[in-house]
């Protein structure tokens, strides 16, 4: 009997909520799979905080190509890059996830939301969000645990939630790929 090899996802990322959303977004779209998950840190190749929709998507490519210079023996590659653009007065906070495989792209973008005007502004004079929201509201941690969503919805949706259904999404190419 042929036992098939466990296929392998690299996450561009040492963040546990993006391994951790990884992980779930694979598990619902193939809950038949064990999947092994391993974690590098990527270089994103775009600004600490990406400002615009073209920035962050090119930051989640960059993150995915460069995973998978480090790890080529891998069947997925993903990228996770979050980011903030100016939209008619205010600032809105998304992100994009791409996942790669040598013969097929998966990408999708995250759900928006508006960043109160503080936060708005110490992104402006050159803040990250997550230390943005950690000094303004008094959290630590932000961007490796709920994230501005999580602080921001009061615990409704948090990071991980975020990028779960996002990742769901990324991979609809690969759960009808003949299509």
């Amino acid at each position: 009997m042929h036992i098939a090899p466990t296929p392998v996802i690299v996450v561009a990322s040492q963040n546990p909520v993006k391994v951790d959303a990884t992980r779930r977004g694979f598990a619902k779209m193939f809950p038949q799979i064990a999947f092994q998950v391993q974690s590098v840190a990527a270089a994103s190749g775009v600004r600490q905080q990406p400002l615009s929709d073209a920035e962050t998507l090119q930051g989640a490519v960059n993150r995915t190509q460069h995973a998978a210079q480090l790890v080529p023996r891998a069947d997925y590659w993903v990228g996770i890059e979050g980011g903030v653009e100016e939209r008619q007065g205010s600032m809105e906070a998304f992100a994009w996830i791409v996942v790669a495989t040598p013969h097929l792209l998966g990408q999708s973008r995250t759900g928006t939301f508006h960043l109160p005007a503080s936060v708005a502004l110490l992104i402006r004079q050159g803040w990250e969000l997550g230390p943005a929201v950690e000094v303004l509201y008094g959290r630590s941690q932000v961007k490796h645990t709920t994230g501005a969503v999580g602080v921001l919805t009061e615990g409704v949706i948090d990071r991980v939630q975020l990028y779960e259904h996002t990742v769901v999404l990324a991979l609809v190419p690969y759960k009808h790929p003949q299509r």
